[in-house]
């Protein structure tokens, strides 16, 4: 017997819809209009669960913390917020970096497809009126307890901090736009066939870093991105955006950051060095720079008016070192596929 059920917010209750999606099984059908992925995600227990959400807006924040999840999004469906790091939060401090995510996978086992997940917050407007600190904005955050997260054909949008990695993930078919540190944190992580894009901010001469890895240095791997597509938005100027730079979160020296592009096409907006340092405090307090030199930042076939030449900032894997970056073997012997 099929499952199915439509989640009225007004009416509180579940009912038939019609056949559409017949080919699937949805344990519950959520309705911008008249529902909310929160009150769905509720009915949650650990088995498998899978929610459709129509095409509309759902305008919410989201926290996924039961196993097994599936979150599917007819063309057209949007999760969108817009919490900020500086904003006040009610329990008197301010959001931080870390609580800011529209949507936050909590769980093992979770997949995401053929969603838009947006951050709202008014970066540009930040930055005209000199509001610029604590812009940080994260869309998706995938947790720790986030093992084999697979997010798919989804479009993941913001400015500052797009997408934050913790736990180990596989982005496939995605197109991710930002443009300060939009992809970071210290998870192994798979990018395939992704569009990723930076934004144009009126008024700024560079636009910011693609990724900022904060990988230990005994994990293996880190943020790889295999066949990827690395665009801009009109205005982007070239070389005006660096692939990233190495983050040591909290001056923890246990970082040294591993990001590798295989296989990629670059726009001309990246910058002939490539990568760049960042900043970070010392043990005693003091200021220090981790550089692309004492990183593990590389690439391998990279393609495109953005591609540049091997330096001491842009170093290039062999080909014997770039038959160890396979999916399965990032992944830690997962196979990238979820429910």
């Amino acid at each position: 017997m099929e499952r199915r059920g439509f989640l009225g917010m007004a009416a509180g209750t579940l009912a038939t819809p019609g056949l559409a999606h017949a080919q699937e099984q949805w344990d519950v059908i959520v309705d911008p209009r008249t529902g909310t992925l929160g009150e769905a995600l509720k009915r949650a227990t650990g088995a498998p669960f899978r929610v459709l959400i129509r095409k509309g807006v759902l305008v919410e924040k989201v926290t996924i913390s039961t196993p097994n999840v599936t979150i599917a999004g007819e063309t057209g469906a949007v999760l969108s917020f817009g919490t900020y790091a500086g904003l006040p939060h009610p329990d008197g401090k301010n959001w931080g970096t870390f609580r800011t995510a529209t949507l936050t996978i909590a769980a093992p086992g979770v997949t995401v497809r053929n969603l838009t997940v947006r951050n709202s917050f008014d970066y540009i407007g930040a930055k005209r009126d000199a509001a610029g600190n604590g812009a940080q904005a994260v869309a998706l955050m995938i947790g720790r307890e986030a093992d084999r997260a697979l997010i798919e054909d989804c479009a993941l949008e913001g400015y500052q901090d797009t997408l934050y990695l913790q736990g180990r993930a596989r982005i496939s078919r995605c197109r991710i736009v930002g443009g300060v540190d939009f992809i970071f944190g210290g998870a192994p992580a798979w990018f395939d066939a992704c569009e990723i894009v930076t934004r144009h901010v009126p008024g700024a001469t560079e636009f910011g870093y693609v990724a900022a890895p904060s990988t230990p240095a005994d994990q293996s791997y880190g943020l790889v991105f295999s066949h990827c597509r690395l665009g801009r938005e009109r205005g982007v100027t070239d070389h005006s955006t660096w692939l990233g730079r190495p983050w040591r979160a909290g001056g923890n020296m246990a970082l040294t950051g591993q990001a590798v592009f295989l296989h990629c096409w670059m726009d001309a907006h990246i910058k002939r060095e490539g990568w760049t340092w960042m900043g970070y405090k010392g043990p005693n307090g003091e200021q220090r720079r981790l550089t692309p030199q004492e990183a593990r930042l590389f690439e391998y076939g990279s393609r495109g008016p953005g591609a540049g030449a091997v330096s001491p900032t842009r170093k290039t894997l062999d080909a014997g070192a770039v038959a160890n970056f396979t999916m399965t073997k990032v992944l830690g012997g997962w196979n990238g596929q979820g429910g």
